[in-house]
């Protein structure tokens, strides 16, 4: 599903192509694409409920937390998200990137993926996908797109 997903980001949205696609011509580009049809299906589904979740105009109760408070992971996340990924999520909240509401939903949409363990590099597509996708989110997408792709400068010895 993941695979699916990263391919739908780059193809429409990265690429900024028009995202307005009916869902049926979606699918059947995907399938001619080379993915497999229950694999597309639980890939627009998590896009929808991605949806569904940034489109709410009411704070949810897992999204309301003092400034100050401390995210207290389940054993399934725990397992799902390694320290790295933990560490990841917490410093994207100390530099604003993400808020309570957004690290919310992108845990969210992690423990959705199929993967049993995820690693670094698909928590930031992740993030990227859900800081996208939110009403704006633009500031903080492009943040984390130049923490991410920035290229240092000068010689690398």
């Amino acid at each position: 599903m993941f695979e699916v997903l990263m391919y739908l980001f780059e193809t429409y949205i990265h690429a900024d192509v028009d995202a307005m696609v009916d869902q049926e011509e979606l699918a059947d580009e995907l399938t001619q694409a080379g993915f497999n049809k229950e694999e597309i299906l639980k890939a627009l589904a998590w896009l929808e409920r991605l949806a569904e979740l940034q489109e709410t105009e009411a704070t949810p109760a897992w999204a309301r937390s003092a400034p100050d408070s401390f995210r207290i992971y389940t054993p399934e996340e725990l397992y799902k998200l390694d320290t790295e990924g933990r560490g990841f999520l917490l410093f994207l909240e100390q530099i604003k990137v993400l808020d309570a509401e957004s690290r919310e939903i992108v845990i969210d949409r992690v423990m959705e993926l199929d993967s049993p363990v995820i690693e670094l590099d698909d928590l930031k597509w992740v993030v990227l996908m859900v800081l996208f996708n939110m009403p704006g989110g633009e500031s903080a997408y492009h943040q984390l797109e130049d923490l991410i792709f920035e290229q240092p400068e000068g010689a690398v010895h």
